[in-house]
This record gives C-alpha cells, structure tokens and sequence, in this order.
C-alpha cells in the first residue's frame, strides 16, 4: 500500500522574505536619521538655538522674540524647502538611471539644468526678471520644454534603443544649450550677474519659493511611488517588458514625465545642484537592493537626508557665514562618484 505524500506547505521564498524585512528596517532606520538631521538643521546654525528652547518655539507659534523668528521665518521654510528638493533630487535620480539604464545617469541627463538656465537667461534679457519668484517659474517651463525637445528627438533616433536615444539626445540639447547660455552671458553683466544669483545652488535666500514648489514636489513624489513595478519590468529590457505586458513607449514617458515634473521643480527653486540624484539612488540600491518597490521611495529619504545634512554642515563649517549646498554635495558626491565609474558593476541596474 502506497504512503501518500506530506502536504506541501505554501511558503514566502526566503530571498523575498528577506528583502522585505532588510527593507522595512532600512527605510525606518532612514526615517529615523531623517528625523536627526532635520532637528540639527532647525536648531544649529550661526545662532545655535538648544533644543528645549526649539521645542518651546514650536509649540507656541504665536510667541515673540528673536530666536522665534529666527526659526519661524528663516530656518523652518529652509529646511522644508530642503527636503522637498532633496526628496525630488533623489526620486528623479533613481528613475532617470532606470529609464535610460545608465548607473551614472545624473537629473541633468535630459537637459533638464541647461534648459532651466537657457530659459532664465532669456527672461531675464527680455522680461525684466530678477527675482528667485519669477527665476522658478522661468527655470520649470525651461525644464519641461527641453526635456520634452530631448524625448521627441531620443525615441526617434536609429541609436538601436529608445533608452541610448534618450542618452545621447539629452547629452546633444544640453551641450548646445550650454553654449548659447554662455553666448548669452558673456556679453552681458547684468545678465551675468542675475543668473548667477540663481545658478549657485543654494537654500539660502530662497524660502518664498516653498509655496510655489510645494504642489509640484507633492504630485511628483506621489505619482512617482507607484512607478516601482514598472521600472523593475523596464530594467529587464524592453524585449522583455514588452513580454511581460508593459507598453514601454508609454512607461518610459510616463516615468520621463514625472523625473521631469521633480528635478524641474527642484532646480527650479534652488538653482542646479549635482550630485544628489547620483548618490541618493545608488546609496538605495546599495541598502535594499534593485527592487524598485523598495529603492525608489528609500531614495528620496537618503535625496533628502543628503541635501538637509549637507546645507546644515555648510551652516557650521565657518565662523562667519557659509558654504552653498551645491558646493557640499559636490564635496560628497565628487569622490563618490569617481568611485562609482571605476566600480561600474558594484550596483546593478
């Protein structure tokens, strides 16, 4: 008589079990060092503010005093505005180096920063416009319209993928662009002289924009969440995507649009800087893994972390005044970054 076998038991594969813990605890861990920066950049800076008195300030908004106002019309707006570009910075970093399958893919990639200058330059020239207000609004159709030249030139090229199209399109629009903006400024002082005050990226002076980016940065952040699963599909390559069901035209430019819509934005109120969505993705990539489920929400809190902690230590660094952020990243993301292209294979896509 035959013994029938055992009943098989339904369980969670053990990498996928893993991935889920490894994640959760790393996106908390990240929640928490969020927490830690954001405190330091409310309370230290070139008038230190101790905690207690910190504490007191925010829970009686209505009160007087200096180191109120300090906080309330100068450090709170900063630090908010930081993380609402730092988390975009770091979002439409992941997803630009998913999109194009470049590892060293920057925001800057599809000509988003020089369209965002070419666009100033001109305003300035022909509308008068000197002000970091009107500066945003300039910077984000720049943004839109050549990331948009970048894409209808990318995805009709013969470079043999819509993903190298995009590369080498974004890399032709900024170059040109770059050089009409320098045409432009050299003949001019006081052309030079305004886009200057916008192009150093910095928090400093910039908190009336919080309001103007605040929606874009929302909308961004949230559309980008649940681009996950499709970015896993694309990463296989469009072959396969294409086999799994995925429209990979209209992904890829649903995902160009929403990388689009946060580094525009993110560039827009700040100025340029570099080096945060290069870093922010692949410090994801390194903590949780390929699994964009996982890497594109814990890059905008390690986009963030990044920005605040670099603004708030450009803050301490010197006895009288400071360092821009777009110089601090750059400290950080600089040797990372020669690292990474010596180490190409470290993270994979």
């Amino acid at each position: 008589m035959s013994q029938s076998a055992p009943p098989v038991t339904a369980q969670l594969p053990a990498p996928a079990r893993t991935r889920f813990s490894r994640g959760t605890v790393v996106t908390l861990v990240a929640g928490l060092l969020l927490a830690t920066v954001v405190i330091a950049s409310v309370g230290y800076g070139a008038r230190d503010i101790s905690a207690l008195e910190t504490v007191k300030i925010l829970l009686h908004p209505g009160g007087g005093g200096y180191n109120h106002d300090v906080l309330w019309t100068e450090r709170i707006p900063r630090t908010l505005l930081g993380l609402a570009v730092g988390a975009s910075l770091g979002a439409s970093g992941l997803v630009m180096q998913a999109l194009t399958m470049n590892p060293l893919s920057d925001p800057g990639i599809l000509g988003v920063e020089q369209g965002a200058a070419m666009f100033v330059v001109l305003g300035i020239l022909f509308l008068d416009v000197n002000d970091a207000s009107g500066f945003f609004w300039l910077a984000l159709v720049g943004s839109a319209v050549s990331a948009a030249l970048v894409y209808l030139i990318g995805t009709r090229t013969n470079a043999g993928s819509t993903t190298l199209g995009l590369v080498l399109a974004g890399v032709a629009i900024a170059a040109v662009l770059a050089s009409i903006v320098t045409l432009l400024v050299v003949r001019d002082e006081a052309v030079y002289s305004s886009l200057r005050f916008w192009s150093v990226g910095q928090l400093s002076g910039r908190s009336q924009v919080l309001g103007e980016i605040a929606p874009f940065a929302v909308i961004g952040l949230l559309l980008a969440l649940p681009l996950g699963r499709t970015l896993n599909a694309l990463s296989l390559g469009e072959e396969t995507a294409r086999g799994l069901g995925v429209r990979v035209q209209r992904a890829q430019l649903a995902g160009a649009a929403v990388a689009v819509l946060l580094c525009a934005s993110a560039t827009a109120a700040v100025g340029p800087v570099a080096f945060v969505g290069l870093v922010a993705a692949h410090v994801a990539r390194m903590l949780v893994g390929a699994d964009h489920r996982w890497s594109l929400p814990l890059s905008m809190l390690c986009g963030a972390v990044l920005l605040v902690g670099a603004d708030t230590v450009g803050r301490l660094v010197l006895d009288h005044g400071e360092i821009q952020v777009s110089v601090m990243t750059a400290v950080v993301g600089t040797p990372f970054f020669v690292w990474l292209a010596r180490r190409r294979d470290l993270v994979r896509m």
